[in-house]
């Protein structure tokens, strides 16, 4: 007998429900469904309205329809694999039932002869005659079956017939839970429980009613809960004290005169920002924003410096080791001499590792650069005061917390990212930190100029690309996939090699996701040094490489890619002083949002401005195809939809942060919304 006051029963091994085996289970697991609250989210699509009886004579072929009708005979073939036939008829006409692979002691239980039986299926057609073949539904008892029945989209091997039952049972069996908002939140939903709510999302008739109270009401419980998490984890690691880190602004100022730019009011904002977390006793747990080319990478070098001027040692991660090199030549270029520079990766051999590892300890080297070999167990700091990651945003809030806690109390903790997304996102995936974010653009950075074209039109690019060749400067031509594919129809970055390298002989590479590591770094650094002209890629150079000399960027298919994913893309050139161009090739048959798309990225070079687009275009439900950033994917929220849910949710999180409320009426809340691992001292 389930409890119903007991929110544990959601949060139950899916083996618990009546009818639910090892196999279901299985089966269900594969679709990330772990428990009994995890099935709830699995919405219907559609549904078959049952309720609605028919004549034989009026039954429509191909359709579902319900129909009432008395067996009159069996045949059951003895010759293996024809299907079993069983003559029904009603006073208007005859229908057959066809069954594949089923027992004759079952049929006969289900469709006995001379009784009156209601049956379900779609309807086809044989040799003149109406058939209904493996009936879902069928029983004596009418009112069982004519019924709307939802319809889902389901794993292999489990029948909809099974998986309404399923549902069915747990709505049956739903907690009744107390309630965990306020009255004012409340009334904002027509004070409908979460029960209620529950039950209601179900209903067949309700498929797609997202301004609903019920739906806004179960979106809204997952924004707060993602919000409640965020709240306690910020509270958590302002309460760590640490030893404040002393500012130099004289060191720092000089630094800043000696650089062969100015840097812009966004990132001395930014600056002061940091250096007040720096500054403070509280620890520092901080994202910085920024478009690509905002110039994210001096104001963290800046904050190293200052850290080290104040006694402390500091940790510069980024993902790959090209990356890496590239902030580590950058802060050998620009830090005072006796500042001690290394840098690390898996590659490093191991006397080198060894070497390291002792310098580190002892507090003989001020700035440590590398991949993630810099927080493998055996490379330990003296006194490490900032570890700084670039391009992290992989990072989910678990990862984060870990993060923080490994630099120890006195470790300030800076995050940089160049993915751009709009504001209620950025208070859902990085609500547990603090924000700054950089929208200006240095001076000298010149637009690039974003074209798009026919693929039939591939021999201007041709020429185009010929003359940017004999000017000096260097192409990235970007394909989707690495290989021929006969599914879908889009260009090969093999394929395009072979082309390319016919009509440009000795001044073309090839860079996909299959290129050994080592190799890949060996491509682009040859590819820095202008060493070949032509970089055919996968979007595996997305990530934010400066190649100075490279000012023109081809990506076919472009209606393939995401809209963010060609912003990042595009941001490969326009890193130096000259005039930058991105041509989107395209296939003729666009669909309507392929335009729409397109069309924005050539009218906007604003990172922010082109993923609120984005966005707007996509459907609800559909967040940016970001789960590659690491960004949650609601099962019912939507952070363009329900905007105003998000906003309440930030209003709320703020007066109960104000009030100091006690947290212990949300545990079920935080429980079921899986947040419990992230603040599991809730009594």
């Amino acid at each position: 007998m389930v409890n119903k006051s007991n929110y544990n029963y959601l949060l139950s091994d899916l083996s618990t429900l009546k009818g639910v085996g090892k196999k279901t289970v299985s089966l269900l697991k594969k679709k990330k469904i772990n428990n009994i609250f995890d099935l709830l989210w699995k919405l219907p699509k559609t549904f078959i309205d049952r309720s609605l009886s028919t004549k034989i004579k009026d039954l429509r072929i191909e359709e579902h329809q319900t129909v009432t009708i008395i067996p009159q005979k069996y045949n059951f073939p003895r010759i293996r694999n024809l299907p079993s036939r069983v003559l029904c008829n009603d006073e208007t006409g005859e229908l057959d039932c066809v069954f594949f692979n089923s027992y004759e002691g079952y049929i006969k239980k289900i469709l006995p002869l001379g009784k009156e039986i209601t049956i379900s299926g779609k309807v086809g057609r044989f040799r003149d005659k109406y058939q209904i073949t493996n009936p879902k539904y069928v029983s004596e008892d009418a009112s069982i079956i004519k019924q709307k029945h939802n319809t889902y989209s389901l794993t292999d091997g489990i029948s909809e017939k099974v998986y309404n039952k399923i549902i069915n049972q747990i709505i049956i069996n739903l907690p009744i839970l107390d309630e965990w908002h306020s009255k004012d939140i409340l009334k904002n939903f027509d004070n409908i429980s979460w029960n209620d709510s529950v039950k209601e999302l179900h209903k067949p008739e309700n498929i797609g009613k997202y301004k609903k109270n019920f739906y806004q009401r179960l979106a809204y419980d997952e924004i707060f809960s993602t919000f409640l998490a965020n709240s306690e984890i910020r509270k958590k690691i302002k309460k760590i004290k640490k030893k404040n880190k002393i500012i130099n602004f004289k060191k720092q100022k000089e630094m800043i005169n000696s650089l062969s730019f100015i840097l812009t009011k966004d990132q001395f904002k930014t600056l002061e920002e940091i250096n007040n977390d720096l500054s403070s006793s509280t620890k520092m747990f901080r994202l910085l924003q920024g478009d690509v080319g905002s110039g994210k990478t001096i104001v963290s070098l800046l904050a190293a410096y200052n850290t080290i001027n104040s006694g402390f040692q500091v940790a510069v991660m980024a993902p790959t080791e090209i990356l890496s090199r590239q902030h580590y030549s950058l802060a050998k270029k620009i830090f005072p001499k006796n500042i001690k520079i290394e840098f690390i990766s898996g590659k490093s051999d191991n006397k080198k590792k060894r070497k390291i590892q002792k310098e580190l300890s002892l507090n003989k080297i001020d700035i440590l650069f590398g991949t993630h070999a810099v927080f493998q167990k055996k490379i330990t700091f003296k006194k490490l005061g900032l570890i700084i990651i670039d391009e992290q945003h992989k990072f989910g809030v678990n990862q984060r917390k870990k993060l923080s806690d490994k630099g120890g109390d006195n470790c300030d903790v800076l995050l940089m990212t160049a993915t751009p997304i709009p504001r209620t996102l950025t208070m859902t995936v990085y609500g547990d930190m603090d924000l700054s974010i950089i929208f200006e653009k240095p001076k000298n950075r010149k637009p690039i100029k974003t074209y798009s074209k026919l693929e039939s039109k591939i021999n201007d690019v041709i020429r185009f690309i010929k003359k940017e060749i004999k000017n000096g400067n260097q192409i990235f031509w970007v394909c989707p996939l690495i290989e021929e594919s006969k599914k879908l129809n889009h260009a090969s970055a093999v394929k395009k090699f072979e082309y390319l390298n016919k009509l440009f002989p000795n001044q073309v590479s090839l860079l996909h996701g299959k290129t050994d590591i080592n190799h890949k770094e060996i491509i682009l650094n040859r590819f820095l040094r202008n060493e070949f002209k032509i970089l055919v890629s996968t979007t595996i150079i997305e990530v934010g490489i400066d190649f100075p000399n490279a000012n023109v960027i081809i990506i076919e298919n472009a209606n393939k890619f995401g809209l963010s994913q060609l912003h990042q893309l595009r941001g490969r050139v326009g890193r130096g002083n000259k005039d930058s161009a991105c041509i989107l090739l395209f296939k003729s048959n666009l669909s309507e949002n392929a335009k729409k798309r397109i069309n924005i990225l050539k009218n906007s070079n604003d990172g922010f401005k082109i993923s609120e687009e984005d966005m707007k275009i996509r459907g609800f439900g559909d967040i940016l195809g970001f789960k590659q950033s690491g960004i949650k994917n609601f099962k019912l929220a939507d952070p363009i939809h329900n905007n105003d849910l998000f906003l309440m949710a930030e209003k709320e999180i703020k007066r109960i942060e104000k009030s100091k409320e006690d947290l212990r009426k949300f545990k079920a809340l935080i429980k079921l919304y899986d947040r419990a691992d992230i603040i599991n001292d809730i009594a």
